[in-house]
């Protein structure tokens, strides 16, 4: 199977979006999929290049308007998009967020060509304010083209749902994954003394609860044992610099900045405490991760967060600096309670053999439908209920064992490809069926959708499929 990825968001960008395009392209290889991917160019970064594994990455010559995200004009990237899907051979072309200008232009290309789509989308958005109404517009016309859509949550799923008003039975939810091998817990990299560490890792925006997160630092200005890092950029910076000088707690709050994906399992391993502060998430790796590297996990009970966890990683709490403030606390005295003994500090965070079982890591069953998911607490469960006060701390390494039986890459990949398969299975859409759905969802919308139709037309009677050249296939080394 050809698959190509197309999203505004990849490296050497750093975030959410980027990290699950790797990494299931990277699975997807393993797999013996084709899988090249579409994105813009980010300064020097430009042209065609291999990354890991072989992987193929067109970086376009797309100027960037906001935010990473070119500017959605439908037509002008038509001729280049065209090019590149017929170049791959592409079988499946698969869309990534929804802020994604470039995704849904190559969604939309990809159907004028006659080729399967799916599409993933990766947060949640409101109803109400004006972005919001005009991302949902753009997402309806966009999905009533697109063969099938996956969530990373079931609230994801309703949420997307309402939006964009697309049939329930052609959304699946896939969830994300976090590579345990990578994020290993290490003890020995905490302080050894009775200081606690808590550990925020975030964009430093709103959306994040990063004003939730200043009113809470001040109130452990009187508690000398804990101390914060805080990982991450973003315009909300500023706040959390001021909170820290007028508190004096510059020797207790650090600043780490943004740092590159590899590097954050370098920070999280010295925290015992984790905590997410934000207002609106689909899914939240960064809990994912700090869970996989042993740390208490104390979040905000928004979005799709309380399907995340187990209830032995996770204490939810309402995005309120009360409630936060009590469930850090909570964490702190279970941490202080603790019975369990970890290891002395070894290599990369890695027991050795004879502690880890058969020194196998584990995989958990593979299920039958992409839209199943592991048995996970509802959305219901008190946040800090009575038996969470005697729920002992696991230890680190049971936590990434725990994480891994719930989420790794290859159980991602291969639900992913039983949407591959089942959308390769439809008839594509006549012309006739697709400006039909642009005009019952966004009539606006109609006249750029035509205007793109006969360029692609008038591409093809310039040069005509069979007179593009096809690209050669990378030879891959046999391991």
């Amino acid at each position: 199977m050809r698959i190509c990825m197309v999203s505004d968001f990849f490296y050497p960008s750093i975030g959410g979006v980027e990290e699950h395009v790797y990494n299931l392209s990277q699975m997807l290889l393993t797999q013996g999929h084709k899988v090249v991917v579409l994105t813009h160019a980010y300064g020097d970064c430009s042209g065609v290049r291999y990354v890991t594994g072989g992987m193929k990455v067109y970086y376009l010559p797309i100027k960037v308007c906001y935010n990473q995200c070119i500017l959605p004009t439908a037509v002008c990237n038509v001729p280049m998009l065209r090019a590149v899907l017929l170049r791959e051979r592409v079988d499946v072309v698969h869309g990534h967020s929804a802020f994604s200008a470039l995704a849904h232009e190559a969604l939309m290309v990809g159907s004028l060509l006659g080729l399967k789509t799916v599409f993933t989308d990766h947060s949640l958005f409101g109803f109400a304010d004006l972005s919001a109404a005009l991302t949902n517009n753009l997402l309806e016309v966009n999905l009533g083209m697109v063969n099938h859509a996956i969530c990373v949550s079931h609230i994801g799923k309703e949420n997307t749902v309402l939006r964009a008003r697309v049939a329930k039975q052609r959304v699946s939810v896939i969830p994300n994954a976090v590579d345990t091998a990578l994020f290993t817990p290490d003890p020995g990299q905490r302080p050894s003394n009775d200081t606690i560490n808590i550990v925020v890792a975030s964009r430093l925006v709103y959306r994040k609860g990063i004003d939730l997160l200043a009113g809470i630092i001040p109130r452990f200005k009187n508690t000398p044992n804990v101390n914060f890092i805080i990982v991450g950029d973003g315009p909300k910076r500023d706040l959390l610099e001021e909170i820290r000088e007028k508190t004096n707690m510059q020797e207790r709050v650090e600043m780490v900045g943004a740092v590159d994906h590899a590097k954050v399992r370098d920070v999280l391993v010295r925290g015992h405490i984790f905590v997410n502060t934000s207002l609106t998430e689909a899914y939240c790796m960064a809990i994912v991760e700090a869970a996989s590297c042993g740390l208490q996990v104390v979040s905000t009970c928004v979005g799709g967060i309380p399907e995340v966890l187990p209830k032995s990683l996770i204490l939810l709490a309402e995005p309120d600096i009360d409630a936060i403030h009590a469930a850090i606390l909570l964490a702190i005295e279970r941490h202080q309670r603790s019975s369990f003994k970890v290891s002395p500090r070894v290599a990369n965070g890695h027991l050795p053999s004879e502690a880890n079982g058969k020194g196998k890591r584990r995989r958990r069953k593979k299920v039958d439908a992409p839209t199943s998911l592991p048995q996970l607490p509802s959305s219901s469960t008190p946040p800090a209920d009575q038996s969470s006060h005697t729920e002992p701390v696991m230890c680190p390494y049971k936590c990434n064992e725990l994480v891994e039986t719930l989420y790794n890459w290859e159980d991602v990949a291969l639900r992913t490809v039983k949407v591959y398969n089942r959308v390769l299975q439809e008839r594509s859409f006549t012309t006739s069926e697709l400006v039909f759905a642009v005009w019952q969802h966004g009539s606006w919308f109609l006249v750029f959708f035509v205007v793109a139709h006969f360029m692609m037309r008038l591409l093809e009677l310039w040069r005509p499929q069979k007179r593009v050249e096809l690209a050669q296939d990378l030879q891959r080394p046999l391991s």
